[in-house]
């Protein structure tokens, strides 16, 4: 097994620092790989170490500063980093590199909600659905934020619609859940909510901003991660409070 290999296990198991001391061999070994450098900013931003992230996203898009998926990791450790503007700038740049991608609104959705922008958060989910109508996720979290804006009709139709997608049949149980704050500063979205749970299926992990999108990415180009984030969706990924 090649230290990156290790290096991806680590990181896996949640054994970040493990996984930096592995991911630092391959650099030194080859420090012409890009992969490299974009793996350790990856495993830097799940440390909490925000500034080095920062530093191999910079040194990324130095590189190949057309490359929408370098800039909008970028844009995600700006955000954590509260340079919110810079954020969007980045999350801009990299939806005019690929305006058809459903993903980059996705992305851009998510950093407008968190940000207060609710208005803007729907526009960018209702773009995503237009170009991949049976976006499950974006349903959900377009639902989500119309919840917040007190428009529930509206939310309960975007939730019906996600639940349709995914073939989704809530049951009478419901389990609340207490949702804190992410490890090292990567919030989850909700706070005390009612977690629907589907029967025989596992209990649902919690969702961070940085596997938010991390898993978001894999969905759209890995079918295994596909069917496991199906079966991630069925087992409960609505956060929400009916």
């Amino acid at each position: 097994m090649s230290n990156f290999e290790i290096s991806i296990k680590y990181f896996k198991e949640g054994k970040f620092e493990e996984a930096l001391v592995q991911i630092n061999h391959c650099i030194a070994s080859d420090a012409s790989n890009l992969e490299f450098y974009f793996f350790r900013g990856r495993v830097f931003s799940r440390l909490g170490n925000l500034e080095s992230a920062l530093n191999d996203f910079d040194y990324l898009v130095g590189m190949e500063p057309y490359n929408p998926t370098y800039i909008s990791d970028r844009a995600v450790v700006l955000h954590l980093l509260k340079r919110n503007q810079e954020a969007l700038e980045e999350f801009d740049r990299a939806l005019n590199l690929e305006p058809l991608n459903p993903y980059r609104y996705s992305s851009r959705a998510f950093f407008k909600d968190r940000i207060g922008d609710l208005k803007g958060a729907i526009e960018d989910y209702e773009k995503a659905i237009e170009l991949d109508p049976e976006d499950a996720v974006a349903y959900n979290n377009k639902g989500l934020v119309e919840e917040k804006l007190g428009y529930k009709e509206k939310s309960q139709k975007s939730f019906k619609k996600a639940d349709e997608l995914i073939g989704y049949k809530p049951t009478q149980n419901t389990v609340e859940t207490d949702e804190k704050s992410g490890k090292n500063g990567f919030p989850t979205i909700g706070g005390k909510t009612q977690e629907k749970q589907v029967q025989e299926t596992p209990k649902s992990q919690k969702l961070t901003v940085s596997n938010y999108l991390e898993t978001l990415k894999n969905v759209l180009t890995d079918k295994k991660t596909q069917q496991e984030f199906w079966d991630f969706i069925k087992a409960g990924f609505k956060k929400r409070a009916d």
